[in-house]
């Protein structure tokens, strides 16, 4: 088997693919539930995405620095790299949300969170965190970031009500990001990556560091995969008793304990079955993990170019709609398809847009490394 793991690259393109499908539906009106993020309590399997990748980002981290450290590179020389790397990844987030502002720019209204910025705080602190401690070490940081995050959301009231919310926009972790973080934030008063929910959202990363550093492990490749299902599907398990044994349930919005290690054991379940297939069954060639690997090649600048197509096909007007709306209207009015399976057609279309300049620079073998 090839040290370089086609099944860790194929799924990161899923994830990714998967983000822009449920970020450009032809109609926000008309969409499939599990397409649509969970209201509050709760989880859609779209609020699996943002975590997986999350995940991949620590297996990589693993790959990439053990491989490093192996080689007898200095950690300071490391750091260097880690710091312009997340920097570069939050400064093309805040490019991103300056294009929101346009035709105008009231930077009053600019927005310092997104998902970019989550990912580059993450590869930031995981890096960093990799870099300096052993997997023990990194495993009790992970376990007591949750623990201290969940009791401050369930034991310190919400200043100006005299008692513990856990209601959108009166809970501790929004009044933090309403007294400490700039700009707009996404729900008027409040943000899905707000502060604390960004803290708790590392152990994402943390889990999938610890298993890409046993996916590197002298066990055999069955070995490695049978024990990362019982781990994911371990995680699964605390994941749900933990959300029904406490008032704090499974909430995406606050990156809740509970949230983390029940999509955690999704990501890592899933990162095994695509080992098994791919790599241990030797299915590298089928055209869909391919379709996975040219999309994770380069996952992360897709997904800015999927943001920065985004104007064309929603703001272009063909008569009195735009693109995605006159898509959505000529399907199920001409052909008669359902609304809600015509705004699904457009996002399908709209990844296989997006994959053509990925695929263009997998064949020309250019990977953009932000």
């Amino acid at each position: 088997m090839n040290t370089r793991l086609t099944s860790l690259d194929a799924f990161r393109g899923f994830t990714i693919a998967a983000m822009i499908l449920v970020n450009n539906p032809g109609s926000w009106k008309h969409v499939y539930a599990p397409l649509q993020h969970g209201k509050w309590w709760g989880m859609t399997p779209t609020d699996l995405i943002p975590s997986a990748f999350l995940f991949i980002v620590g297996v990589a981290i693993a790959f990439a620095y053990t491989k490093r450290k192996k080689a007898g590179e200095p950690p300071r020389k490391m750091h260097s790299k880690i710091i312009v790397r997340s920097l570069k990844i939050f400064l093309v987030g805040m490019f991103l949300n300056l294009l929101g502002l346009l035709p105008g720019l009231d930077f009053e209204m600019l927005r310092w969170t997104g998902t970019l910025h989550r990912i580059a705080f993450v590869f930031l602190c995981c890096g960093l965190l990799f870099l300096h401690t052993s997997w023990r070490v990194q495993a009790w940081t992970g376990a007591g970031i949750l623990l201290l995050y969940y009791a401050a959301l369930v034991l310190i009231p919400t200043p100006g009500h005299g008692q513990v919310m856990l209601e959108p926009g009166i809970n501790i972790a929004h009044w933090v990001d309403q007294h400490l973080l700039p700009g707009r934030m996404w729900q008027g008063n409040w943000d899905p990556e707000g502060i604390l929910a960004n803290v708790s959202s590392i152990v994402s990363g943390i889990t999938g560091m610890l298993a890409g550093a046993y996916l590197l492990s002298s066990h055999s490749w069955e070995r490695k995969v049978i024990n990362l299902f019982l781990a994911g599907g371990l995680a699964i398990i605390v994941g749900i008793m933990w959300g029904w044994g406490s008032v704090l349930d499974v909430n995406t919005n606050l990156w809740s304990p509970a949230y983390v290690l029940l999509s955690s054991g999704f990501a890592a379940s899933a990162l095994a079955g695509c080992i098994y297939v791919i790599d241990i069954l030797g299915k590298n060639n089928h055209p869909v993990v391919n379709f996975g690997v040219i999309y994770g090649m380069n996952a992360i600048a897709v997904y800015v170019l999927a943001d920065l197509l985004n104007p064309v096909f929603y703001g272009i007007k063909l008569g009195e709609y735009s693109m995605n709306l006159w898509f959505v209207h000529f399907m199920s009015e001409v052909l008669f398809l359902t609304p809600k399976f015509a705004s699904m057609c457009f996002a399908i279309i709209y990844v296989l847009i997006c994959f053509v300049p990925a695929y263009f620079l997998y064949r020309k073998k250019i990977f953009i490394k932000l």
